[in-house]
């Protein structure tokens, strides 16, 4: 069953979990945020489960600690769910992140087959679907995979905006 979103005329499948299953996974990513808070990266995290929810990966960002500009929390979390399941294609699994994934995020998503993208807040500067790259949806591309969108949006902002508020306040501009 397709369900038909107007203002993007996307087809995303719904989701047949329930919303405390989606907090539940979301509250584990912000956990995963505050470890990369701690080591002074961008608080973003990143958590991938299976079709049974069994937990796959949790990673962070990485990115100023491993000088490694592909160090985003999915690319690691894909990474490390992988090797678990010992096979680069992650079919019916889904990720949950705590910012809009980038365009090389999304595509990398695409690329290992995930089912469903689950993010909490929006990034109108950077995130692929917010800039007009709908890659999970483009008919061109063989694999489409379901996303939503601003799941605990506010507690995954505000934990951003905290960090770069901070940062500000000690490095005196980012």
């Amino acid at each position: 069953m397709k369900v038909k979103n107007s203002k993007l005329d996307q087809n995303l499948m719904p989701f047949s979990e329930k919303l405390e299953d989606h907090l539940w996974f979301m509250k584990l990513s912000l956990e995963q945020a505050d470890l990369a808070w701690k080591l002074q990266e961008v608080p973003i995290g990143a958590v991938i489960v299976d079709s049974k929810g069994e937990i796959l990966a949790r990673t962070h960002n990485l990115k100023e600690t491993a000088h490694d500009a592909c160090g985003h929390a999915e690319i690691l979390a894909i990474q490390e769910a992988s090797k678990k399941l010992n096979s680069w294609r992650l079919n019916d699994c889904r990720l949950y992140v705590t910012l809009e994934p980038c365009p090389m995020c999304l595509s990398a998503i695409g690329q290992a087959r995930l089912s469903q993208v689950i993010f909490g807040a929006y990034d109108r500067k950077g995130g692929a679907i917010s800039l007009g790259y709908p890659l999970h949806n483009d008919q061109r591309l063989n694999h489409r995979f379901s996303v939503m969108g601003g799941v605990m949006h506010f507690e995954c902002s505000k934990q951003l905006s905290d960090f770069f508020k901070q940062r500000r306040a000690s490095h005196g501009s980012v």
